[in-house]
């Protein structure tokens, strides 16, 4: 078998390490950085043209207010061509607050060009997770092999080219990843393997829709945002490389006895897809005997194949519906104050904080567009943000690099701040 050359020994801060000990696995913390101010951009379906590699992207620091850790597991899968891979890939896990036990959150990325899966970097989804940890998951969010730190040793998705698109070859390498993780988080301290969900955008929509025929155990729910492969550069956007294959692979008879219930999340502008193949798609997977529940959403921004990090307030709403008809009732959505009459909006003196969160209110959130949102917590820890999920990553950036609990403190043109 290939084997997938594993991380560096654990380093960093000690109560990391000594708390995921507690969970019985090998683990690897990466060095800490500097937190970026914006969402990462999700990972894309490989293009067939071969780009120039890419710089190497520092490592985001831990989102200590998530229980951010990065721990190893081993997993092994075959291509299409049935050679073997294995080896032990990164995992970041996120946790809500409390013992549990809590029902899992699987989630699985999509795919990049070569440069982009070679890059040394691991897959988080940290905007995703805020979300799901919202809700009372535990979430699992594998880097699978050909990706990052395993990307040297071969390719177990790839999936014949534009030419032999063999999607099932790909489902499969995917799957078989996320199966083995999703068995090894049931035995973590605090997780309810009897209640878990999975995630997937992108190829990951492919993987994990593989999961939901496979019906595995404890698996009640799919999520499926954009997913598909075969994305072909060379042609206009929307025009995938033999979408007719996918449709034939998730048409095959499933059966209906216990079939997983899954949404299908698609945009109108995907760039990838276009419009009329996943609605094609979807009814393929009912006609094999598939539950599903078809959701298309109005264009979003240049591009709707990344709306599930670009368009959470699209999306979330109908997330929140689905999860809690299959049991899942715990919100994870971002209500928005009312306005408080604490101040005017442009009492930057007002703002119980110090210099720097008043600078940063003051040059940066007034002067922005709307929507926004600001936020401020304890031991000077402060955050905005502007566009999409304005108050959800206003609350993120705040938090996550001290671990505390922040508030909103302006949201659009109204103070909602209460002492």
């Amino acid at each position: 078998m290939s084997s997938v050359k594993t991380l560096a020994e654990p380093r960093g801060v000690h109560a990391f390490r000594r708390g995921l000990r507690a969970l019985g696995l090998a683990l690897a913390l990466l060095p800490l950085t500097v937190a970026t101010a914006q969402p990462a951009a999700p990972a894309r379906t490989e293009p067939s043209l071969v780009q120039p590699a890419a710089p190497a992207r520092a490592e985001p620091s831990l989102a200590r207010d998530l229980q951010e850790a990065v721990i190893e597991h081993p997993v092994a899968t075959r291509d299409r061509t049935g050679r073997a891979f294995e080896g032990r890939i990164t995992v970041t896990v996120y946790r809500p607050e409390g013992a549990g036990p809590h029902p899992l959150a699987l989630v699985a990325h999509g795919r990049g060009g070569p440069s982009e899966r070679a890059a040394p970097t691991r897959q988080r989804h940290e905007a995703l997770a805020r979300y799901l940890v919202n809700k009372g998951f535990v979430v699992a969010v594998p880097t699978r092999l050909g990706y990052g730190p395993s990307a040297a040793a071969g390719d177990p998705e790839h999936s014949g080219g534009c030419d032999a698109l063999d999607p099932g070859a790909m489902a499969r390498a995917a799957a078989d990843q996320l199966q083995q993780v999703a068995q090894a988080a049931a035995l973590w301290p605090g997780v309810d393997a009897r209640r878990w969900i999975a995630v997937g955008q992108s190829v990951g929509g492919l993987g994990v829709l593989e999961l939901a025929t496979r019906r595995a155990p404890g698996l009640v729910a799919v999520l499926n945002f954009a997913g598909g492969a075969g994305r072909d550069p060379s042609q206009p956007p929307g025009v995938s490389c033999q979408p007719e294959r996918l449709a034939a692979w998730w048409g095959r008879p499933q059966g209906t006895a216990g079939a997983v219930p899954t949404l299908w999340l698609y945009w109108a502008n995907d760039r990838f897809w276009g419009p009329e193949w996943p609605a094609r798609w979807v009814r393929a997977w009912q006609d094999g005997g598939g539950q599903a529940q078809w959701q298309p959403l109005p264009a979003s921004g240049e591009d709707g194949h990344f709306g599930l990090s670009r368009d959470m307030n699209g999306w979330v709403p109908l997330a929140e519906a689905f999860l809690a008809r299959h049991g899942f009732t715990r919100s994870g959505a971002v209500e928005r104050p009312p306005a408080s009459g604490f101040a005017a909006l442009d009492d930057v003196q007002a703002l119980p904080a110090g210099p720097v969160a008043r600078q940063l209110y003051a040059e940066r959130f007034l002067s922005a567009p709307l929507p926004r949102a600001f936020a401020l917590g304890p031991e000077g820890a402060s955050g905005w943000a502007r566009g999409d999920w304005a108050a959800g990553h206003a609350l993120g950036f705040c938090q996550r690099g001290r671990g505390v609990r922040c508030r909103l403190y302006a949201v659009d043109d109204e103070v909602v701040w209460v002492p």
